[in-house]
């Protein structure tokens, strides 16, 4: 926790001058309930008009000075909350942007989503209230006992025993509503999973018609998430009664034993009255305490799980120290090399690359085959630095990987990924992001290399036209020749284009093979298609995460039994013995 509020540290100033205008408003509150019993005592009692006015004007100018300083305490607050919430917000996106895959596979999308909306927003509102009423009821409660012992201490000794008590009491229902509370964040982490896997796959769930199904897993975890709160907040607001009960029999004996001690003249009836103001006071800022555990507990819980994120160490990459790189290395030819590379992906004991090695020379194309779990999209993964291997290592240009700065790294790569994803926005917007300040001219000719200029400028405003969420008013081959054409952009050294041709026919596909010859590049294609395969320079075949064997198309159906067996699967036994 104590990371999470570092963020407040800009805001030293504001955050004074919130605490002295509290303390003031503090102070004028304390003093009211005295001159009330000295306006009594020596006015109302004696008769004394002039006492009284002078006393009543006081109060009264007190009381305005007491609504300015409450108003600049509240506009100093709120600053210091809003903007603590934008900073921390601005560096938990920021932490995450960072974060290797390995770290996030350990959070849920709708995990991180909860850390950014609902649990800033309850640190964010303690910081706030935390400002203007927590610290406070405290030393409201302590400053009514102090002054109630100024006044008159036989009345006051009643606060010595109750106020421990309470204080007590309210310490051990915090410390298990904390844990309460973030058994509710856990809940309303599964809902948020539940909504959102629902609502991405809602065409899914259709065309299943597993709506009922779907309505009852929801139904489930919302019900998991209704009761664990009603248990919380009944178990926290059961408090007040408690509270209230014992302050108000403290306030009942205060007003009988001020009754007695007046009328055996120990006491003056302004001081009774005075007291009587004090323990009225306390008994609303204990009353304040349930709202404040409530607060605190939630608090405690978010800000444990915000600064989880903030702190995890990441084992994977390191994004953040580029000084470890060798100075700032350019990928020239885009050469590449992968040397006896295992890998297994974090947390699993499976290995899925087994002593891969392979090299693909500067601008040729290598086509990448193999069935399903063979390690293709593994082998991929490896070339940016989304994970790095078990064993072994991958080179670039004669230099290991981890020897590139990460901005050069993936600068130079072009990565079409096998399910392609689009940004809400324009397909200007989508293709231009995949190269900061790229001109017009430049996003057109990506486009027509891509194949996909034509089917643009026949859609109502061109360029222009919106891109639903994650594309979803275009087809998959429109999807997958916007996401080339953002990788083309970049005139990247190495393409790298996984299985992302898949839903185009093979005359479009064809045309932009070609068209992408003209770039100055090393290509890898992982794909299914034997149409596809032998238009590449070399195929390398993949089987169980090993290396079956490289070669032309030509060659690999004179040694490999497997490409002679995917070949006749799609062209038949004929074809494959022509060959």
């Amino acid at each position: 926790m104590k990371n999470v509020f570092s963020f407040l540290k800009p805001y030293k100033i504001s955050i004074i001058l919130a605490y002295i205008f509290m303390f003031s408003e503090l102070i004028i509150e304390l003093l009211l309930p005295l001159f009330l019993g000295l306006m009594i005592d020596q006015g109302v009692l004696q008769e004394d008009v002039g006492n009284i006015v002078m006393w009543g004007g006081i109060m009264i100018g007190l009381a305005a000075l007491s609504l300015v300083v409450g108003v600049l305490n509240s506009f100093y607050s709120s600053h210091v909350s809003f903007a603590f919430g934008y900073d921390l917000r601005q560096k938990l996106f920021s932490r995450i942007q960072y974060f290797s895959f390995k770290s996030l596979s350990n959070y849920p999308t709708s995990a991180l989503v909860t850390r950014f909306t609902n649990d800033i927003r309850q640190i964010q509102n303690m910081v706030f209230m935390a400002l203007r009423i927590m610290a406070k009821a405290p030393f409201l409660v302590l400053g009514g006992v102090t002054m109630a012992f100024i006044v008159n201490t036989r009345l006051a000794l009643i606060f010595l025993v109750t106020v421990p008590l309470l204080i007590l009491f309210l310490f051990l229902v915090m410390k298990y509503a904390s844990k309460m509370f973030s058994n509710v964040q856990a809940n309303v982490d599964h809902v948020n999973r539940v909504m959102q896997e629902n609502l991405a796959g809602m065409r899914l769930i259709k065309a299943f018609g597993r709506r009922n199904f779907e309505k009852d897993r929801f139904t489930s975890a919302n019900e998991n998430l209704a009761t664990s709160t009603k248990s919380t907040f009944r178990f926290v607001e059961s408090t007040m009664p408690i509270l209230l009960f014992i302050m108000n029999l403290s306030l009942i004996f205060i007003i009988w034993f001020g009754n007695v001690q007046s009328l055996a003249g120990n006491a003056a009836v302004g001081e009774v009255v005075s007291i009587v103001n004090y323990a009225m006071r306390v008994a609303m800022a204990i009353s304040m305490f349930s709202f404040i555990i409530i607060i605190l507990s939630r608090t405690k819980a978010s800000a444990e799980r915000v600064n989880e994120v903030l702190t995890l160490e990441d084992e994977g990459e390191s994004e953040y120290d580029e000084a470890e790189t060798e100075g700032n290395i350019a990928i020239k030819d885009g050469t590449v090399e992968y040397r006896n590379v295992y890998f297994q992906y974090p947390a699993t004991d499976e290995v899925i690359l087994k002593n891969v090695s392979f090299t693909i020379q500067a601008k040729e194309t290598l086509a990448i085959m193999g069935a399903t779990g063979s390690g293709k999209t593994s082998i991929f993964q490896l070339m940016p630095r989304l994970f790095d291997p078990t064993k072994g290592e991958v080179r670039i240009d004669g230099q290991a990987i981890n020897s590139y700065a990460f901005h050069t790294l993936r600068g130079s790569i072009g990565y079409v990924p096998q399910n392609p994803l689009l940004f809400t926005g324009t397909i200007r917007d989508n293709i231009v992001w995949g190269k900061g300040g790229a001109s017009d001219a430049e996003m057109i000719q990506a486009a027509k290399d891509a194949q996909i200029h034509d089917t643009i400028m026949h859609l109502p405003k061109q360029y222009d036209t919106r891109v639903g969420q994650k594309g979803v008013n275009l087809s998959g081959g429109q999807k997958q020749r916007i996401s080339i054409a953002r990788a083309l952009i970049r005139k990247p050294k190495i393409l790298m284009l996984d299985d992302s041709t898949s839903a185009l026919d093979l005359a479009t596909e064809a045309r932009l093979l070609q068209a992408i010859e003209a770039y100055s590049c090393t290509i890898m294609i992982i794909t299914q298609k034997i149409s596809t395969a032998r238009t590449t320079d070399r195929i390398l075949l993949m089987d169980e995460g090993e290396v079956l064997a490289i070669g032309t198309h030509d060659e690999l159906l004179k040694q490999s039994k497997l490409y002679q067996q995917i070949v006749e699967s799609q062209h038949g036994k004929e074809y494959a013995n022509v060959e």
